[in-house]
């Protein structure tokens, strides 16, 4: 029999597996004060799960309040949907919007790698699809650990391949992203999925459910057993070295079914038969009736005999807390249901209705005629746990500070410098990414006009005018371990750059906020910093927050990852004809330097790469520079001006010269200054290198307002003429191509 209501009422003392469940002594006791008695065991399942960290931002909510402070509206107009709803939303422009969210998979994709990854992807496409819009692309940062670390060879290929696979069979290009090694994520790969979609105004959708009487249909797959206590519980744990503490089933993925429920979603919202909806991802059916209830003017009533079942012997804890993936949720007038039944039967979409909006404020679920849950839906979905977290600077971060890479030996002899510019490019994160990309379809639906390897992935969302939308992830973790607040500063101002190189206006953002143990006050204290750099950013950039994702306890035994805020950049061209690549085309273009270039080498990848050092302070950001460089560079797109333009970061311009020549084969002579060191291996933000038809030199430079140094030409000989050394073409791409194929091989 079923722990009823009012069994629960009449048996106070029933020990109950509270902790068993992920509750604190504290929030037990909290559940039991807000009911008035001890919950019933379907009551506790879902409070277990929509109060741990993953659901409830329990940990990260007073500090993400600090959002509030940013304004609503970009350069190119309001918010339409902002923090809090499924998905930011953009006005984008002549009755267009775009809805975009990254958002974290960690610790399923460790526990299963493809099926976890897969997942990531499949959850947050439903988030963009919720929102009324048409998914149109993905991108995926990937971080692991050492290329050579025993467990890198499991979760590396898997990740990748679910990630790949999921996509590719629902015909979205994966357009961009990151991959990174670094020790601290040996045991915790982080896998960050974002999403974009299309809509027009009138399309956008929220999640509620109102209406006396309308009905709560259920729809897309059956519910499994795979999943249960799955991302809502991973996320909120702490691994061991050598395994997670719990194992609860990761989501089993099925991409074909996403497909079907993506068509169907659209043409219901097209039939204009949908009140609210609400995806089912993380806490599965208690998250999707908590939510739509506590967001709408009455109360809900749902039967869970009606819930369509893969597996009967389920018991009614286990279907509210199932986070089997390709369902979803919403409301429908009575009206209208023969018709939504008819579309779900068009597609192929099993859909069931399974309660209704009732004249109450409570949430009521029945099971085998018997009341299991009986709650406010808002004290399940909105009005859980608060923390304030105890935050401390870390005692040893002067001392990290203090460790400059003022001691490190540098190279002065023409051949140490070509020799020590060839173990930066071929170092793992430096090197190629194709054997992960080319996993990827890039190109699907005809609407990529830039992907993979540029600097941002760009889109043509109107065919008619050519507008379109560049997005880029980026974090540079080593600048954050060494000062959060200005490494979210460095990775929100790298995001920004790399989506102005291709001509695009960056307009806002949406972030990933990847962070050790909440427990630990010293990771408290890097998770508050960052925030307030990425506040303090976004101000001085005009650029919103538009949405996000915290992933805590993102630790393997005692060590915590590296602090990494990734930030997710929207940008906006009016025309993808306009668009700037990133690879040197043209022999006989001249090379320009945009940006002054300093001495900032501590956290560098020459530091890493060369002495295994990470020390000292990060570079500072200039954001008034950045908006004159990013205007620049949009002014340029406009006038076909630039043949190219790349971003400098990771590993400076000797990078960003080995990248742009092996775009296309082409090679250059370049002149160094009086410390060919420091000019090659700087990591001094707001610099973009650029190549355009030496007749036009003249009047681009007089038109931008940034410093800016001719640095040479682009030549058709096979070779990267840096002055005091040359690097063969040929040889380079050998070292730069074979680093991540020849890591995955000899790490079987």
């Amino acid at each position: 029999m079923a722990d009823t209501v009012a069994n629960a009422a009449a048996t106070p003392d029933v020990a109950q597996p509270w902790a068993e469940l992920g509750l604190k002594e504290d929030e037990y006791a909290s559940i039991r004060q807000i009911l008035g008695r001890r919950p019933t065991s379907c009551e506790l399942a879902m409070y277990s799960v929509m109060w741990s960290e993953h659901c409830s931002y329990k940990s990260s909510k007073v500090h993400l309040a600090r959002f509030g402070r940013l304004a609503k509206t970009t350069p190119r107009g309001p918010l339409l949907a902002g923090i809090g709803e499924q998905a930011g939303v953009v006005d984008v422009g002549a009755g267009w919007a775009v809805t975009f969210k990254a958002e974290s998979h960690n610790h399923p994709s460790y526990v299963e790698p493809y099926q976890g990854a897969a997942t990531g992807v499949g959850g947050i496409v439903r988030d963009i699809l919720a929102m009324g819009a048409r998914p149109i692309a993905s991108m995926d940062s990937l971080r692991f650990g050492a290329l050579d670390a025993p467990d890198t060879a499991r979760v590396l290929p898997g990740i990748v391949a679910g990630v790949g696979g999921y996509g590719n069979c629902l015909g979205l290009p994966t357009i961009g992203g990151e991959v990174v090694f670094h020790p601290s994520y040996y045991g915790n790969p982080l896998v960050n999925a974002l999403c974009v979609g299309v809509l027009r105004h009138e399309d956008l959708h929220l999640s509620f459910a109102r209406g006396l009487g309308n009905k709560v249909i259920l729809y897309g797959a059956a519910t499994g057993g795979d999943g249960i206590g799955g991302a809502s519980v991973l996320a909120s744990e702490t691994f061991d070295a050598d395994g997670p503490a719990k194992r609860p089933s990761v989501q089993v993925g099925d991409p074909f079914m996403e497909k079907l429920l993506i068509e169907c979603t659209l043409e219901l919202f097209q039939a204009g038969i949908i009140n609210g909806i609400q995806d089912l991802g993380a806490a599965g059916i208690s998250c999707a009736t908590s939510e739509l209830a506590s967001a709408g003017d009455g109360g809900m009533h749902v039967d869970l005999d009606l819930v369509p079942l893969r597996d009967n012997t389920l018991t009614p804890e286990e279907i509210l807390m199932s986070e089997s993936q390709e369902r979803m949720a919403c409301v429908v007038e009575p009206q209208n249901l023969d018709r939504f039944f008819e579309i779900c039967r068009k597609w192929d979409v099993l859909a069931t209705v399974i309660g209704e909006v009732t004249d109450g404020d409570h949430l009521v679920i029945d099971w085998h005629g018997e009341t299991v849950v009986d709650v406010d839906p808002k004290t399940v979905a909105h009005e859980g746990p608060v923390y304030q977290r105890p935050i401390s600077r870390p005692a040893w971060q002067d001392a990290l500070n203090a460790d400059t890479t003022a001691k490190l030996p540098r190279p002065s002899a023409p051949s140490e410098l070509a020799a020590q510019v060839l173990r930066v490019v071929a170092s793992p994160n430096q090197a190629d990414k194709s054997w992960v990309t080319n996993q990827y379809d890039r190109y699907v639906r005809g609407n990529s006009v830039l992907a993979q390897p540029e600097d941002s992935g760009m889109l043509r969302i109107d065919e008619a005018t050519g507008l379109g939308i560049a997005l880029s992830t980026d974090c540079n973790s080593r600048f954050a371990l060494l000062d959060p607040y200005v490494g979210a500063e460095l990775a929100l101002a790298e995001a920004y750059r790399n989506v102005a190189v291709t001509g695009a206006e960056p307009v806002a953002i949406t972030d990933c906020l990847n962070f050790g143990s909440p427990e630990d006050p010293e990771v408290m204290w890097q998770f508050s910093q960052a925030i307030d750099g990425l506040i303090a950013g976004c101000q001085a950039l005009g650029t919103p927050v538009t949405g996000g994702n915290v992933s805590f306890y993102n630790r393997t035994g005692d060590a915590n990852i590296l602090p990494t805020p990734l930030v997710g950049m929207l940008g906006v061209i009016d025309n993808v004809a306009d668009r700037i690549p990133l690879g040197f085309a043209n022999p006989g273009d001249a090379i320009v330097l945009l940006g002054q270039t300093r001495a900032d080498l501590d956290g560098s990848v020459w530091a890493e790469v060369m002495h295994g050092h990470l020390g000292g302070r990060p570079p500072a950001v200039d954001f008034a520079h950045e908006i004159k460089l990013a205007k620049a560079l949009q002014a340029a797109a406009k006038a076909h001006i630039l043949s190219s333009a790349h971003d400098l970061s990771d590993g400076g311009l000797a990078q960003a010269l080995v990248e742009s020549a092996l775009r296309n084969q082409l090679g250059a002579e370049v002149e160094l200054g009086d410390d060919p060191f420091t000019e090659l291996f700087s990591e001094t933000p707001g610099r973009v290198l650029v190549s355009l038809p030496a007749d036009k030199l003249e009047a681009f430079t007089a038109s931008v307002d940034v410093p800016w140094r001719k640095l040479g030409t682009v030549v058709d000989s096979g070779r990267i003429d840096f002055g005091p050394f040359e690097l063969e073409i040929g040889a380079v791409h050998q070292a730069w191509s074979q680093t991540i194929p020849n890591g995955i091989a000899g790490n079987p």
